[in-house]
């Protein structure tokens, strides 16, 4: 049984890929604004005050504060992504967790990145892109088998196709691991 399940799960590792979905998957890198381009530390840019503003002092909503986090993490400011993080006022938000768990992972923290992507996960079992980044995160532990288990709930919960099935699914094949 165990080597007719590595022979299906090698021959989904080949099919031709169809490109990465858009929506929440979030596969695109995000556009620099003013946050990556003129803040410095742990600052973002406020359209509203037309200055760079600490995160809790900004006038940012939510999502705003979500895309700041991301495009810092993109740019690989981790540090200043979680000092955006902090301010964010749900951090049981599950995307919140989420990006918790991208950026220690980023940051070399990969038991504590865990924590947060379990946390994410419990708070919503269809959260892809957690899972995605759990089994990036066992590819690069060797893990290889947790990966390949977090692989197979993004297809079972609907995710056949998607960024994180795809970028995870890539990882497991050649070793290496992404970002976005």
């Amino acid at each position: 049984m165990r080597f007719l399940l590595s022979l299906v799960f090698a021959a989904a590792l080949v099919v031709p890929e169809t490109g990465f979905s858009a929506g929440d998957n979030l596969p695109k890198p995000p556009k620099p604004t003013n946050t990556t381009k003129t803040c410095k530390g742990n600052r973002v840019w406020d359209d509203n005050k037309g200055r760079c503003v600490r995160p809790k002092k900004s006038s940012l909503n939510d999502d705003q504060l979500y895309g700041a986090v991301r495009e810092l993490a993109y740019a690989g400011r981790y540090e200043d992504a979680q000092s955006v993080l902090s301010a964010m006022p749900d951090q049981a938000d599950d995307r919140v967790l989420t990006y918790w768990g991208f950026t220690h992972r980023k940051l070399g923290n990969l038991e504590l990145a865990n924590v947060f992507y379990e946390r994410a996960i419990s708070r919503n079992p269809d959260n892809l892109l957690a899972r995605s980044y759990m089994g990036q995160g066992f590819v690069a532990e060797g893990r290889t088998e947790d990966a390949i288990a977090q692989w197979r709930e993004i297809r079972a919960r609907g995710g056949e196709g998607s960024w994180p099935e795809q970028s995870l699914r890539e990882a497991i094949r050649s070793g290496f691991t992404y970002g976005y």
